[in-house]
């Protein structure tokens, strides 16, 4: 783990190095407050540090409160050291946000074991931040396809219709072809594999955050304003890609197609009515011969 060494002091920052080396421990080293503020706050920052109360620049105390304001989710686990040894001083530190205390002149087993404790939390801190990153993940995409799911995909309508102040949003409500002849020939993994493929093709034009899943074979794909060229030339440059897309499947080798009806959206504009816009427009694609982009009156 990398670590942070914040000691004014060259004698016993150097010992505070190698005692943390010897048991597998990357250092950082840094000797004023400001400095060590500085790699805190940077992008690929140590996960634990060691910091010294009295340091040129800014102090201990006031270096840890400057990185809690920032409410990071994975926050460095951090461990004060000084010789202020007082109930008071204790009760300063750890309300300025350390995690633990270490006086000075410190045992190097007791610092051992004060860093594994910290090296445990940060363990537990990140195993809890990757739940609830999955859990979210989970929560707003499609699990067959990857894509966003109905409720997330139309939270993206809405806060892209939202933002739209000098355009539109284009959305493409689009349907596979005749999805029921290939479960029916194939299989439903067949199908499965069929939705997934397609769902890539649509996440490589929109992007992971302009593609969702609305149900079965159905699907939401939204282009932001000011794209260039055409909505309407966008979409069905989306609808031959499909069309020319050979997808292998354990019962064989398919290539399906794709009906999608467009609409445009400006800013404040309901969804449903949107919606109702695109769906009327897909029913017109349906009934004039399928594999076509239609637009909304």
């Amino acid at each position: 783990m990398k670590i942070l060494v914040a000691e004014d002091d060259l004698t016993s920052r150097r010992i505070l190095s190698s005692v943390l080396g010897k048991i597998g421990h990357e250092t950082v080293e840094t000797s004023d407050g400001l400095s060590a503020l500085a790699v805190l706050e940077s992008p690929d920052c140590p996960r634990l540090a060691v910091l010294d109360w009295m340091m040129p620049g800014m102090d201990g105390p006031e270096v840890i409160r400057r990185v809690r304001e920032k409410g990071n989710d994975r926050p460095p686990y951090i461990i004060m050291l000084t010789t202020r040894g007082s109930k008071e001083d204790i009760i300063a530190g750890l309300g300025a946000g350390a995690n633990d205390y270490l006086a000075k002149p410190f045992d190097t087993g007791e610092l051992q074991a004060r860093v594994e404790v910290g090296r445990r939390m940060v363990e537990l801190q990140d195993a809890l931040v990757e739940s609830r990153e999955a859990l979210a993940y989970q929560a707003a995409h499609d699990s067959l396809t990857g894509l966003l799911n109905r409720r997330a995909i139309l939270d993206r309508l809405a806060a892209w219709t939202m933002e739209a102040r000098d355009g539109h949003v284009a959305v493409g409500l689009l349907d596979i072809d005749h999805f029921k002849r290939v479960n029916d020939t194939l299989g439903h993994q067949a199908g499965d594999e069929v939705l997934r493929r397609i769902a890539s093709v649509m996440k490589e034009f929109c992007g992971a955050d302009g593609a969702g899943r609305m149900g079965g074979e159905e699907f939401l794909a939204l282009r932001r304003p000011g794209g260039n060229g055409d909505p309407f030339n966008f979409f069905d440059s989306l609808r031959e890609r499909i069309a020319k897309t050979s997808i292998k499947t354990e019962t064989g080798t398919v290539s399906v197609t794709a009906s999608i009806g467009v609409a445009l959206a400006a800013a404040g504009t309901a969804e449903d009515r949107i919606l109702t816009a695109a769906d009327d427009a897909l029913y017109r694609a349906k009934n004039l011969g399928r594999n076509r982009v239609e637009r909304a009156f």
